[in-house]
């Protein structure tokens, strides 16, 4: 054996072939693998002590690289490269795969065998896993979802044949059980490094944020089980939507917000600078959690061939405001201290009809117009029981869903964020479709607010917590209510909130023209 081994071997680099494949489970390439190394104490693969944990391999290819490290770094303490080898594959490198192709494909990445008990093994275990683990668990049910996951009981309560998707590593107590003997109870992991699986379809009636159909997330889980092992360097890349949105995310936002042992966030805009071809709505990022340090957190903004690089605290605001130059201009809009669009805007089904549920073709008389999915149809007045006091009054309603996927640009770089504004005069009324946004007597006043929608900054104060292409009314959260008893332009809004030429170039580099 020499130490050109694994140059030699991976020729070509099957792992970076596979990590350009669109799949449910979205596999990292080697040069995003060292890039996530890059953020740690390079004096980590100097230490033959140093131990590594993977808990969701699919590839191998966090602990391969790894590996290439520590045979590189530990060569002064063990001269000897068989028993270097030796001593990094037995005692400083452990994963858990998620299922048991990924346990068989990580095997022969690492150990170059899918059994390294065999004699092709690159370092002969004395069981057919090494310290790659796998073993299939089943969902623990409380009521009718899974008390580790979410998951739904009538989805995942399935035959043995079947893929369960119940991860080993957060479907159970302790991880220190998944090892048995093979590491003692009383040892810290001082690196968990990964890319857990991102969501679990649930069968539900949610819209995922990624793909069609209904999804719960899982790799903030992943986060708090690792969390719970207190490594000294935890790093993970996931999807970037908590950053304002997900599914049940909430908490897991509030808590890594005001985490201050973030040290460093690498944010992708767009998921397929990262991953090519994977789209992920919202984009995705790896952080470097930091047990023992905490203080501000350096971010890198990648957009295409563009990085910028700020130094901030994470919780200045409820959501994360992923650009440096955006959290500027909204700093120049809030320190006006006015109240927020947000308190104006309905929650969803403001009339109480479905997305799905239509009126009938034939107007009579007595029948209210209803904007939906499919147009306008009609319903009786006495149908409405939610909100029927706006009926009669003039009221701005705007499309749910966002004009671009999940706030990507076009190929210039620009959105138009909002895809369509409508007036509805009384006697109208919206499914939820639409967002209700503003009611008033006046159609003098509610020309005014779409005069303010259609506005540059009204829409970039909107795009800069629009992760998701769902809009909610909690995403209105930066965008001050202003007198609507005139015509609001961008050219007065500038000038009222003291933007710089710079700051009105940026804003117009990425909005469009509201046709």
């Amino acid at each position: 054996m020499d130490n050109g081994l694994y140059g030699s071997v991976y020729n070509p680099d099957v792992l970076s072939c596979i990590a350009n494949l669109s799949n449910d489970e979205v596999f990292t390439s080697p040069d995003v693998a060292n890039k996530m190394l890059d953020l740690l104490p390079q004096e980590l693969f100097e230490n033959p002590d140093t131990t590594f944990l993977d808990p969701a391999c699919k590839s191998g290819v966090f602990l391969r690289e790894i590996a290439k490290r520590l045979i590189v770094g530990l060569e002064k303490q063990i001269p000897d490269l068989d028993k270097r080898v030796h001593h990094i594959f037995t005692k400083q490198l452990y994963g858990i795969a998620i299922t048991e192709l990924t346990s068989l494909l990580s095997r022969r990445s690492v150990y170059c065998s899918k059994y390294p008990n065999s004699e092709f093994s690159l370092v002969r275990f004395s069981n057919p896993e090494g310290n790659i683990l796998y073993k299939r668990m089943q969902h623990t049910w409380k009521g009718n979802n899974c008390k580790y996951c979410g998951a739904s009981k009538s989805q995942y309560d399935r035959s043995v044949s079947l893929e369960s998707h119940a991860y080993q590593f957060i479907h159970t107590e302790s991880v220190y059980d998944v090892f048995g003997k093979i590491i003692p109870r009383d040892m810290k992991f001082d690196v968990i490094i990964g890319n857990p699986p991102y969501q679990l379809s649930d069968g539900g009636g949610m819209q995922s944020d990624t793909a069609s159909g209904a999804a719960i997330p899982l790799y903030h889980k992943f986060i708090q089980q690792a969390k719970k092992l207190q490594p000294k360097y935890l790093t993970m890349i996931i999807p970037a939507r908590w950053y304002s949105g997900g599914r049940g995310l909430d908490q897991f936002r509030e808590e890594m917000l005001n985490d201050d042992h973030i040290l460093h966030l690498v944010d992708y805009v767009d998921s397929r600078d990262c991953f090519p071809g994977v789209d992920i709505a919202g984009g995705v990022c790896y952080f470097l959690w930091d047990r023992d340090q905490s203080g501000a957190c350096t971010i890198k903004n990648v957009s295409g061939s563009s990085t910028v690089e700020s130094v901030r605290c994470l919780n200045e605001y409820p959501v994360f405001i992923r650009s440096s130059v955006d959290l500027n201009i909204v700093h120049k809009v809030l320190a006006k201290k006015e109240e927020v669009f947000s308190s104006l805007v309905y929650s969803s089904k403001p009339f109480g009809i479905r997305s799905f549920e239509e009126g009938s073709k034939v107007k009579s008389d007595s029948s209210l117009s209803l904007l939906g999915s499919k147009g306008i149809t009609y319903v009786e007045r006495r149908e409405i029981i939610t909100n029927s006091e706006l009926i009669d009054k003039w009221k701005v309603v705007m499309s749910k869903s966002g004009a671009e996927h999940a706030g990507q640009a076009d190929k210039e770089g620009k959105k138009k964020v909002i895809s369509r504004i409508e007036i509805l005069p009384p006697g109208y009324i919206c499914s939820e479709t639409y967002l209700l946004v503003y009611v008033s007597d006046s159609q003098e006043v509610v020309q005014n607010v779409v005069s303010y929608m259609k506005s540059k900054l009204y829409r970039f104060l909107l795009s800069t917590v629009l992760l998701t292409q769902n809009i909610a009314k909690d995403k209105f959260c930066f965008i001050p209510i202003q007198d609507f008893s005139t015509t609001i332009t961008d050219e007065y809004l500038n000038e009222k909130y003291g933007l710089t030429e710079e700051e009105v170039s940026h804003i117009d580099s990425i909005i469009k023209p509201f046709e």
